[in-house]
């Protein structure tokens, strides 16, 4: 029997496969994420539980992706050999472990290793699912898949906000911890019990579902055949670090996570310096920016896969977020329009995120396509080092964001620039 090949059969076949993939692989990053910046909500206590400076702090919250560059390519390259079950599985067992471990930390020298050991756990979940779902989705479908996938990371706000509010606020000094210490403990044990169910949930590829038909596996096969052979891009290993266009897409990269992670790791500190220094409103202020970034996300990343256009929307979109940089830094901005300005840039960093990961597939295939996407994404995320720190200097001699959030403006629109010039002769094949 022949693969199904209406439109119709082939919309509900791709729909099935969604509804099964996609809400847990989103759940799972909500939990990586929280996990990743909880400690900016932390921070509002620790940092004077521990004596920490504001630089201190902004190292530690980079340091974790040291640890992520040094093993996200090995990690990326291992699941394709292992399948994603049981590579995902374990690095989320064992982050929940680490990040809930944050609590005994002591000073500096032991939150420096305890981040540390966190990037080097959770290396291999994002770039391993943004792989992964090159295993199930042709490219026509993927800036969408990548755009759910990637709301996880506003929608945890929504969610973690209030929550860490809560918990800073009402366990404080319950059972002789601070309430830093139960933010910690509380968020990081979902980790691991996700982990665990994620040894037995996930499938690996389209011909171990058991859930599909003949028919839907044979069809899902042959669009991704089709596509591989329309590919003029590298297959080999050593093509990935080989190409100029990966080493400028890391560029980009670094860029939009510096906005991502400048904002991402200290948003609270500036909500509680221009707006409330109560941690629950803080957190229920938190979920404003979230929620328009989930909804920007979606519109984005739908209108970049019916339109098939990329760059543009990529490009656009750290625009606007390099603007509102920009006009929150300017002196003397009231707290509420400055709030407003940075959960515009929050919302178009992600929908820059959203649409980014449709170039790099395009043009690379095979073991170039796994190291590839954990390269970029590896080179991409030492911004996640670079930024939170140099925020966090900046604000120690300085006294103030308007450098730091001039920075960030700057980061996001060499990023649009660098764009448009990668891809202006591969956008259409995107």
């Amino acid at each position: 029997m022949s693969a199904p090949r209406s439109p119709a059969s082939e919309a509900a076949t791709y729909s099935k496969i969604t509804w099964r993939l996609m809400p847990y692989l989103f759940a799972c990053y909500i939990l990586a994420y929280v996990n990743r910046v909880n400690v900016g909500f932390a921070k509002i206590q620790m940092q004077q539980d521990l004596g920490m400076s504001d630089a201190v702090y902004g190292l530690g919250a980079g340091i974790f992706f040291i640890g992520y560059f040094l093993f996200e390519v090995p990690s990326n390259m291992m699941l394709r050999k292992i399948g994603a079950r049981f590579l995902l599985g374990p690095i989320m067992i064992l982050w929940g472990l680490v990040s809930a471990a944050t609590m005994f930390a002591k000073g500096a020298t032991s939150y420096y290793v305890l981040r540390f050991l966190l990037g080097a756990v959770e290396s291999g979940f994002f770039p391993g699912v943004i792989l992964y779902l090159t295993f199930w989705y042709a490219a026509k479908h993927r800036a969408r898949m990548v755009a759910i996938f990637m709301s996880a990371v506003p929608l945890s706000g929504l969610l973690a906000g209030p929550l860490c509010g809560w918990i800073l606020k009402d366990l404080h000094e319950v059972s002789n911890l601070a309430g830093w210490q139960w933010l910690f403990l509380v968020t990081g044990i979902p980790s691991s019990i996700a982990g665990v169910a994620t040894l037995f949930f996930l499938t690996d590829e389209p011909e171990q579902a058991h859930w599909l038909s003949a028919d839907e596996k044979k069809m899902v096969l042959a669009r991704l055949h089709e596509e591989e052979q329309t590919k003029t891009g590298s297959h080999r290993l050593v093509d990935a670090f080989r190409s100029p266009a990966v080493w400028l897409l890391c560029l980009v990269y670094f860029g939009i996570t510096a906005g991502n992670y400048g904002i991402g790791f200290w948003l609270p500190q500036v909500m509680k310096d221009t707006l409330t220094k109560d941690p629950v409103a803080i957190g229920w202020l938190f979920t404003i920016p979230s929620a328009v970034t989930v909804v920007a996300m979606f519109f984005v990343g739908r209108h970049s896969d019916a339109t098939g256009e990329r760059r543009w929307h990529f490009a656009l979109s750290c625009i606007v977020a390099a603007c509102a940089f920009a006009a929150s830094a300017i002196p003397g901005i009231p707290g509420p329009v400055g709030f407003a300005a940075l959960t515009l840039a929050n919302a178009g960093t992600l929908c820059g995120f959203a649409v980014f990961w449709s170039l790099p597939t395009a043009l690379l295939s095979g073991t170039a396509a796994a190291a590839g996407i954990a390269w970029i994404n590896s080179v991409g995320n030492l911004a996640g080092y670079a930024s939170p720190h140099a925020v966090g200097a900046i604000r120690d001699k300085t006294h103030s964001m308007t450098l730091a959030l001039l920075a960030l403006a700057l980061a996001m629109l060499t990023a649009a620039l660098v764009s448009l010039f990668v891809t202006r002769r591969d956008a259409r094949r995107a």
